[in-house]
């Protein structure tokens, strides 16, 4: 098993980096990526004519539309909620795909988020609209852990937010090495969690819990 936490320069956020990432992809040209893996069907080997290829290429690049298009953005909802003290929230069990940009291959990500409400808490399903909308493009597992810690940050108005991503790649587990049990895990903390070491553990603690349950 792999492990990365990430650690801010001095005077640096953990949850809200400046670091850029790639722009959102754009719309998909479907014709150009079917006629592209007839291609590459050609260049294996394969007739893509024959019967069981003749759709193969309309499929591929209808699915490559549909993964590089998630749901745009929605207002966030939140709700009202003063009797509220220093409670910790960790929202886990989210597991989305995304798609390896060194190798075009699939990786898992189980995604645990915890973060202290403060008068207000988020409704839940917004956790996994940020963690579907950031798998939903070319990726590497590091960024996308920074990209969802980002996000929530903005969401909750504050820094006390951790994300924890298990992830595993079929680039190390069906090629290279092919180790087919090997993980990456990937975490970045914030605020008190960054400063608190009791509650980061019980963040980690509760996160791993659920990893270990599904």
């Amino acid at each position: 098993m792999t492990n990365a936490v990430y650690s801010p320069a001095p005077g640096q956020s953990a949850a809200v980096s400046a670091q850029p990432g790639p722009a959102t992809p754009g719309p998909v040209d479907t014709e150009r990526v079917a006629e592209l893996i007839g291609q590459l069907l050609a260049a294996l080997g394969e007739d893509p004519g024959r019967e069981g290829l003749a759709d193969t290429p309309a499929r591929v690049a209808s699915w490559w539309s549909s993964f590089l298009s998630p749901e745009p953005f929605t207002a966030v909802t939140c709700f009202t909620e003063t009797r509220l003290s220093a409670q910790l929230v960790v929202v886990g069990g989210m597991s989305v795909w995304s798609l390896c940009e060194h190798h075009l291959l699939p990786m898992n990500l189980e995604v645990a988020i915890g973060y202290l409400p403060d008068s207000e808490v988020v409704g839940l399903s917004k956790f996994g609209r940020v963690a579907q909308r950031h798998a939903g493009r070319l990726q590497v597992q590091e960024r996308f852990t920074r990209q969802v810690a980002e996000e929530i940050a903005d969401v909750v108005g504050g820094k006390d937010v951790a994300v924890a991503v298990r992830g595993t790649h079929l680039c190390m587990s069906m090629r290279g090495v092919r180790m087919e049990a090997a993980r990456t895990t990937t975490l970045q903390v914030g605020g008190l969690f960054k400063h608190d070491p009791v509650l980061s553990q019980q963040f980690l603690t509760l996160a791993v819990g659920q990893w270990g349950a599904m």
